[in-house]
This record gives structure tokens, C-alpha cells and sequence, in this order.
């Protein structure tokens, strides 16, 4: 896959070089350097944020609660997590992979990261009421809010290949 988007990257540049000449190149060369210095310190708090999740969380209680077993009510607790948690993918991702290693049933980790694609309370408050509007966002909540439930679901009964 990282030689798919390398051979991408490569042919971009090329194209861009063509089209606006090896100044334009250079410029955006120049901004993603930008671009990755902001990233990667969001990307190492996330790793370390995942990893202490892995060391603090006992497993016993995230089978218990998060775990296959752990019926409806790990489905809805991951719905109202993902809802509240902030930030972007640099947070949800590690924070899945470190409940994921720790015991938390795939089903439970597609809820989640559905409810926070979809019901983002931060992303609500911020972006979509003073955009839409109340009635436009009351009107995607209520069509939204099954599918966290949905995925969740759909993915118990397609099976779970990590077996947790």
C-alpha cells in the first residue's frame, strides 16, 4: 500500500511539474514539511495515549464491558463514547487499537468509531449548528443515530476475525 501512494505521490508531483513548473513543486513540498510538523506530534501523544490505555485498562474489565460477551450494553456504551470523544482520527484510531488490544470486541470498536464519524458532539456544536442550523441538524441526528447501532450489529453477525 505505502509503494501504491509513493508511485501516487511521485506522479503528482510530476503532473504539477508539468502543469505549473518546479516552483509549484517546490511550494507544496514546502507546505507538506508544514503539514508534518503539525502532525506527527499528534500522532506520537495518540501512540503513547493508546499505549497507556493497554497498560491502565485491565482486560477483565474490558471483556467484561467492551468484550464479545458483553451484549447490548457495550454496544450503547461505545454509541455514547464515541459521540463524546473529541478530536480527529489522531485520537479515535490509537484509542481502538489500544481498547482493541486490551479485549474490546470488534463489533463494540465499529460502533465506536461509527458514533464518532457520525454523532461527534464537538463536530455538532461547532460546525453543523451555526452552518444548518437546528432543524437540519436535528433531521441528521434522528436519521443518524441507528447506524452506529446498525454497524455494530452488522459486524456481530458478519463474525468477528480477531476472535475477541
Amino acid at each position: 500500500m505505502s509503494v501504491f501512494f509513493a508511485v501516487l505521490a511521485v506522479a503528482a508531483g510530476a503532473l504539477l511539474a508539468a502543469r505549473q513548473g518546479p516552483t509549484a513543486v517546490m511550494e507544496a513540498l514546502l507546505s507538506a514539511g508544514e503539514l508534518i510538523g503539525l502532525v506527527i506530534p499528534l500522532v506520537i501523544v495518540a501512540m503513547v495515549m493508546a499505549a497507556y490505555a493497554q497498560a491502565l485498562l485491565p482486560r477483565e474489565a474490558v471483556e467484561r464491558w467492551l468484550g464479545r460477551d458483553a451484549g447490548w450494553r457495550a454496544l450503547f456504551i461505545a454509541i455514547a463514547a464515541g459521540a463524546i470523544t473529541p478530536g480527529g482520527p489522531f485520537m479515535a484510531f490509537p484509542l481502538v487499537v489500544g481498547l482493541r488490544a486490551v479485549g474490546a470486541s470488534m463489533p463494540v470498536c465499529i460502533t465506536y468509531l461509527t458514533a464518532w464519524s457520525l454523532l461527534g458532539i464537538q463536530r455538532i456544536l461547532i460546525w453543523e449548528l451555526p452552518f444548518f442550523g437546528p432543524e437540519f441538524v436535528a433531521l441528521r441526528l434522528l436519521v443518524s443515530l441507528p447506524l452506529p447501532f446498525i454497524a455494530g450489529v452488522a459486524a456481530g453477525w458478519l463474525g468477528d476475525p480477531g476472535g475477541r
